[in-house]
C-alpha cells in the first residue's frame, strides 16, 4: 500500500459502528476502525508492552525535592544561571507544541494499540510541562520567573528555533496531506529522539558537580519518558516508510537542519562557558545522537561513523538513572529503558 502525495489524511469519527477491529484488517494508518479500544486481541504487541511500560513510569513533580537547588542557583556562576533559566525555556516550548501536536497525528491512527500509546504521550507531554513550571516557581526567585516564561520573545535564536520547529508541524495542519503527515511525523521523531538532550546534559552536568540535585533528578524522570516516546517513532516510522510518500534525502536533509539548529542554539545557550561542555563537544555529541537515531529507524548514518561514533558525555550517564543497582539501569543514550520506578523510589543523591 502507497498513498499518493496530495491525498488528504482521514479523520477517524468519534464512533464508525461499521467498522472492523479484526486483526488481520487492522493497520496503523487508513484502516476501517470502529474507534473502540479493542486490546484482547492486538496485531501491534510491541504497542501494548510499550504502553505498560510507560505507565510504569507514572510520576509527579512534587514528589522530588528541589530544596537544595533553591540555594545552589545562586551558587551558579552567572552564565550558568543564564543557561538553567534558557534551557527550561526551551523544553517547555518542547514540550508544549507536542501536547496540542500529538492529538493531530493520533487522530488518523486506526490501531487503538498504538492510538493508546500516543494518548500516554500526551498525558506525560503535559505532565513535563508542569514539571518545567515547577521548576520555575520553586526554585528561580519570582522577579526573575516571568523573564524565564519569556526568553523566547527576548532572544532572537530561541525564538528563531521554536519557529523552524513549529512550522513543520504547522505545515501539516495548515494543509493535512499524506506527504505533510509523514514530515510531521519525522519532526515528531527529530524533537523526541534529538532536541532535548543537549538540554539534559546540562542538567547531568551541574549534577556531576554537585549542584542543582533536585532539578536533575526531575529531568531523570523525563528522561525515562522521552526515550519511550522515541521507542514508539522508532516504531512508527518504519511503518510509515513502507506507505507514505517520501525520499530519504528529505529524511536526511530533516536531520542535517535539525543538527544544525540544535548546535547553533546549544552553543548560543552555552557555548564554551559551562564546565565540561564545548562547542566542539556539542557537535559531536548531536551528530552522534543523530547517527544513532537513523540507525534505529533503518537508514545509513548520516555523518563519520568513525568520528560520530561515541559520545563525549558517557562519563554522565550515571546520572541519568534512578536507581543504584546498575542491572536496572535506563540507558540515557539509547532508547532502551529497562526499568522503571515511581518518584516514592528516588532516593537521592547519597550515591554521588
Amino acid at each position: 500500500m502507497y498513498i499518493d502525495s496530495t491525498s488528504k489524511m482521514s479523520i477517524n469519527p468519534i464512533f464508525n459502528p461499521n467498522g472492523d477491529d479484526t486483526i488481520e484488517n487492522r493497520s496503523i494508518w487508513f484502516g476501517n476502525t470502529t474507534n473502540l479500544m479493542q486490546l484482547n486481541d492486538v496485531r501491534y504487541t510491541w504497542a501494548l508492552g510499550l504502553y505498560q511500560q510507560m505507565r510504569e513510569n507514572f510520576w509527579i513533580p512534587q514528589r522530588l525535592d528541589v530544596t537544595q537547588d533553591v540555594t545552589d542557583y545562586w551558587n551558579l556562576t552567572p552564565e550558568e544561571r543564564h543557561a538553567y533559566d534558557g534551557i527550561l525555556s526551551y523544553l517547555t516550548f518542547l514540550d508544549s507544541i507536542q501536547t496540542c501536536n500529538i492529538p493531530h497525528l493520533k487522530s488518523s491512527i486506526t490501531a487503538p494499540e498504538v492510538s493508546l500509546c500516543m494518548a500516554e504521550q500526551i498525558s506525560q507531554e503535559a505532565m513535563h510541562n508542569q514539571s518545567y513550571q515547577y521548576i520555575i516557581e520553586t526554585v528561580i526567585p519570582p522577579d526573575r520567573r516571568n523573564a524565564v516564561y519569556d526568553f523566547w520573545r527576548t532572544d532572537k535564536v530561541l525564538k528563531d528555533r521554536c519557529e523552524f520547529i513549529a512550522k513543520l508541524y504547522q505545515k501539516y495542519i495548515d494543509n493535512p496531506t499524506s506527504e505533510n503527515y509523514f514530515i510531521a511525523l519525522v519532526a515528531d521523531y527529530l524533537l523526541e529522539g534529538l532536541y532535548f538532550y543537549n538540554g539534559f546534559i546540562f542538567f547531568y552536568n551541574l549534577a556531576s558537580r554537585m549542584l542543582m540535585p533536585g532539578s536533575a533528578d526531575i529531568f531523570k524522570m523525563i528522561n525515562r519518558d522521552e526515550l519511550s516516546h522515541v521507542r514508539l517513532y522508532q516504531k512508527l516510522i518504519p511503518e510509515a516508510m513502507q506507505i507514505f510518500p517520501h525520499s530519504v534525502e528529505q529524511i536526511y536533509e530533516m536531520f542535517d537542519e535539525a543538527v544544525k539548529h540544535e548546535c547553533r542554539w546549544t552553543n548560543h545557550i552555552v557555548g564554551n562557558d559551562i564546565l565540561g561542555i564545548t562547542e566542539a563537544s556539542t557537535e559531536r555529541y548531536t551528530k552522534y545522537l543523530a547517527n544513532m537515531r537513523l540507525r534505529s529507524i533503518g537508514l545509513e548514518a548520516l555523518y563519520s561513523e568513525e568520528k560520530y561514533k561515541k559520545s563525549p558525555y558517557t562519563h554522565l550517564e550515571r546520572f541519568s538513572d534512578t536507581k543504584k543497582e546498575a542491572h536496572t539501569k535506563a540507558n540515557f543514550f539509547e532508547a532502551t529503558v529497562t526499568s522503571y520506578v515511581m518518584s516514592s523510589g528516588v532516593s537521592g543523591w547519597d550515591e554521588i
